[in-house]
């Protein structure tokens, strides 16, 4: 019977936020596993003592990114971490996107700016900021051109706080395609979702918004499923990947591009895609197994 602990993160007093968290956690019981969902800063942890430490819902790590990433390589080395470590560390930071951009991955353009970089910023077109390192739409915003003063105190904050910050062009199409997530596990595509736009004009970038506004399930079409294992195939060392989401949005040329990939902790949106648990659950317990 394998011992495997789904980590998610402490959400003090209010409900967590993971809807499948639970449902995952009875299915792999069911089928014989011997499953809890344990907080990933949870000092009493014995994450050795588990067959495997799947990532869940550690939506808590881009605030403690020195921390989670200290613990993501305590416990690669006590036990098997899925996604490993190195990928894990690979993919916190969205420079990673560079990454796939050298590799021939068609992807959303980007340039970054580092603590103590001028405000180098779009003078024609509008474009959205955000920090390479976050999740949940976390200081993100969107600015036209005439915006520019607001854009460089959000960039200022983000510099004190110790942020490098991504600039990409605010691609149109997104109002009317929408964002699409092609969630695979266990090497295989397991569903798809599109979403609606997340960056309403605006929004300052430290209000709360809506992470997946008008989630709905997507069939995704062959361009998409192409970039995506295009972008899967170049992930370091891809062949230990478990799970990957691939986010997507149309660029100007109406083709598919990486707006994301999400290797540390996506939402596998299993309540809107339930027929995928049994596939989940078998790929999950594979992973114990083989440990």
């Amino acid at each position: 019977m394998p011992r495997i602990a789904l980590a998610t993160y402490d959400p003090g007093t209010e409900p967590s936020k993971d809807r499948d968290l639970p449902v995952l956690v009875e299915a792999l019981r069911a089928a014989g596993a011997e499953a809890e969902a344990r907080h990933w800063d949870d000092p009493a942890a014995d994450w050795g003592g588990y067959d495997l430490v799947l990532i869940r819902s550690t939506w808590d790590y881009s605030w403690r990114a020195g921390e989670f990433g200290a613990w993501i390589d305590r416990v690669g080395k006590v036990t098997r971490l899925a996604n490993p470590a190195g990928i894990v560390r690979w993919n916190t930071d969205k420079r990673y996107l560079g990454d796939l951009t050298a590799a021939g991955v068609p992807t959303v353009p980007t340039a970054y700016l580092a603590p103590g970089a001028p405000a180098d910023l779009p003078t024609g077109h509008e474009y959205v900021i955000k920090p390479t390192s976050g999740a949940g739409a976390r200081f993100a915003a969107r600015y036209t051109p005439a915006e520019h003063d607001t854009a460089v105190r959000q960039l200022a904050r983000m510099h004190a706080e110790g942020f490098t910050a991504m600039v990409q062009p605010y691609l149109r199409n997104i109002d009317v395609s929408g964002e699409r997530a092609l969630q695979f596990f266990g090497g295989r595509l397991l569903h798809a979702s599109r979403k609606g736009a997340v960056l309403a004009p605006g929004t300052p970038y430290d209000a709360d918004k809506v992470a997946h506004p008008d989630l709905r399930s997507w069939e995704p079409t062959d361009a998409e499923r192409a970039v995506a294992e295009r972008a899967l195939a170049a992930v370091p060392d891809a062949a230990g990947l478990l799970y990957a989401r691939v986010d997507l949005v149309d660029g100007d040329d109406g083709q598919p591009r990486v707006m994301e990939l999400e290797l540390v902790e996506p939402n596998l949106f299993l309540f809107l895609h339930p027929a995928s648990l049994p596939r989940v659950t078998e790929a999950i317990l594979t992973a114990a197994d083989t440990a």
